[in-house]
């Protein structure tokens, strides 16, 4: 028989990946959106949602009785939690819907698993911005985070996402429930949100080059450019998220390319890509600094590597050229 999944957040990156690799093995897909006045599918391949294994549910995260009755009504063997509110920049203006979403949302899940289908296996989107500021330093791997390195959240975005996570473990613990967590580290492809940094960049050379923008009038603004950050393709980390729901003891882990490179860097190489300098377009805005900056961030992922069979497939340089390649196109 085959199994079900719920995967809220299914118009996103990483729930349209997710969402294609379950139905490529014959899971039935019920997939969670929350209804709004654009597209909210363009993420979503046609040949997907005409699935006969898919099925579409509107869906409010934020609402207890509706997360019950979804899970009561299907039964699921899977859920995979994607939804929520990612933005750093917005969790600053809107921390109190960051929170309802991140934190309460989770919880309502949750409470539905563990009053209506306690088989279910529970997969919480953690992320690596809950490390914040913080990172170790040895003589071998350099400066990195892992599962072990105390977190100093930066953001309402990440302080909500550590609620969860730590949730997480108290309903494994308590409850006896599969539920566990993927700290996952930024994760990219040509399917990110526009209002993130890589996508921002990729989406103004497209334009750029299919000539829809001046750019000695229309600049690039964008914030601190020597941030670090460990960037990965989504396709790699949705499989890493299947994976820790196969084991046979639920347990949180890392997943990171163990690289780390600047934005300064991703300018270069995606502005390079199509003989473009980005110093003759990109600005350095102010506005676009966080209030509470998070310099570095590179994950260990040795444990997933180790327990989970897992591996990042896409390099760094192919991510770039991929997300630049398809916003030209």
């Amino acid at each position: 028989m085959n199994k079900t999944a719920l995967i809220t957040g299914i118009t996103g990156q990483d729930g349209s990946y997710l969402a294609e690799l379950l139905l490529s093995k014959n899971y039935k897909v019920v997939g969670l959106y929350r209804r709004s006045s654009i597209n909210s599918f363009s993420r979503i391949d046609n040949t997907i949602l005409s699935n006969s294994n898919l099925i579409m549910e509107e869906f409010d995260l934020t609402d207890p009785s509706d997360c019950s009755s979804i899970v009561e009504r299907y039964q699921p063997d899977e859920v995979y939690n994607l939804a929520a509110q990612s933005h750093v920049a917005t969790s600053f203006k809107q921390p109190t819907t960051t929170v309802e979403i991140d934190t309460i949302g989770v919880l309502n899940l949750l409470e539905a698993i563990r009053a209506r289908c306690t088989k279910a296996r529970f997969y919480q989107a953690s992320t690596s911005e809950m490390f914040g500021s913080n990172y170790v330093e040895s003589t071998d791997l350099g400066k990195y985070q892992n599962e072990e390195t105390p977190f100093v959240p930066q953001s309402p975005y990440a302080i909500s996402k550590l609620a969860s996570h730590h949730m997480v473990r108290v309903y494994r613990d308590a409850y006896s429930l599969y539920a566990c967590a993927g700290i996952l580290f930024n994760h990219e492809s040509p399917r990110r949100g526009e209002n993130f940094v890589t996508r921002k960049i990729t989406k103004y050379i497209g334009s750029l080059v299919n000539k829809r923008i001046d750019g000695s009038v229309v600049k690039l603004k964008l914030g601190n450019l020597d941030a670090t950050r460990d960037w990965g393709h989504a396709k790699d980390y949705v499989y890493g998220m299947y994976l820790m729901l196969q084991q046979d003891k639920p347990k949180d882990y890392v997943l990171a390319t163990g690289e780390s490179h600047t934005v300064k860097e991703f300018l270069e190489l995606a502005f390079n890509s199509v003989d473009l300098d980005y110093r003759d377009y990109v600005v350095v805005d102010p506005e676009f600094y966080r209030p509470c900056e998070v310099p570095f961030l590179r994950g260990d992922s040795t444990l997933a590597r180790k327990e989970l069979g897992w591996e990042n497939k896409v390099s760094f340089q192919q991510l770039v050229s991929e997300m630049v390649q398809n916003d030209v196109a």
